[in-house]
């Protein structure tokens, strides 16, 4: 006698006979959690570097260092951009369809006056962007965090001068009020370089004169900085770091 079984039936005598290991390999092909970067040339990638900088890094282009495998850092962060100009080149309409799981936030030095239409005030216009960032995120399914603009490594008399402090202040204030975490990487930075010193910290640098922007070694301190403050302010994170950190 002939029988015929049903398409359902067929699907589960497959899928009880998979071999355990091929169905180990189709659970890792799951996808991983998913970290995104939106910012500026301290946090983007330099695939091509200029001449007089070699050893160009941003931070973002190795924080996934601090990860174990089941992390993917997407690092949309650009060069030149701020936090209106992000939003007014598409660019942050672009990230948002990719819907990443974390989305860390990073703008203020092409903020400052002096960038033309790049310019926003942090008591007013940067706190709105950044709270239309967190606001479009968290609709997309993503957790926002906020995270400072570091300092410039600029001293006087021996120690920091920093004009990004106000913008720092402004991303802590919309942090409080939208219940979102903030690393503080501005002062964090400070704190480090007034403990190194000029000499101490020229390491940071990617050449003599840029004061702004880092080496492979000095990115790689900055995001250890971040990657620092992720047990505390974003716990849910924790389980995703290597152990012990690098």
């Amino acid at each position: 006698m002939k029988i015929t079984r049903s398409p359902v039936v067929l699907l589960l005598i497959f899928l009880i006979h998979i071999p355990v290991s091929t169905r180990s390999s189709l659970e890792a092909a799951e996808p991983a959690l998913r970290i995104m970067l939106i910012g500026d040339s301290t946090v983007s990638d330099y695939h091509k570097r200029p001449k007089d900088k070699p050893d160009l890094t941003g931070w973002g282009q190795v924080f996934g260092e601090y990860f174990n495998d089941d992390v993917t850092i997407l690092n949309r962060a650009l060069s030149g951009r701020s936090s209106s100009s992000f939003i007014r080149e598409g660019r942050w309409k672009d990230a948002l369809e990719e819907k990443a799981d974390y989305l860390f936030i990073q703008f203020g030095h092409n903020d400052c006056p002096g960038k033309g239409d790049r310019e926003t005030d942090p008591a007013t216009t940067y706190q709105d962007y950044l709270k239309k960032y967190i606001d479009e995120a968290r609709a997309a399914g993503m957790q926002p965090v906020l995270v400072t603009p570091m300092t410039r490594r600029v001293f006087e008399n021996g120690k920091i001068r920093t004009i990004l402090r106000p913008y720092a202040e402004a991303m802590l204030k919309v942090g409080r009020e939208k219940n979102v975490p903030v690393i503080d990487l501005h002062q964090k930075s400070v704190t480090l370089f007034n403990q190194l010193g000029n000499a101490g910290s020229a390491y940071f640098s990617p050449s003599k004169d840029d004061r702004t922007h880092f080496s492979g070694k000095g990115a790689r301190e900055i995001a250890r900085l971040v990657v620092e403050e992720i047990p505390a302010k974003v716990p849910s994170l924790k389980p995703y770091l290597k152990q012990p950190a690098p």
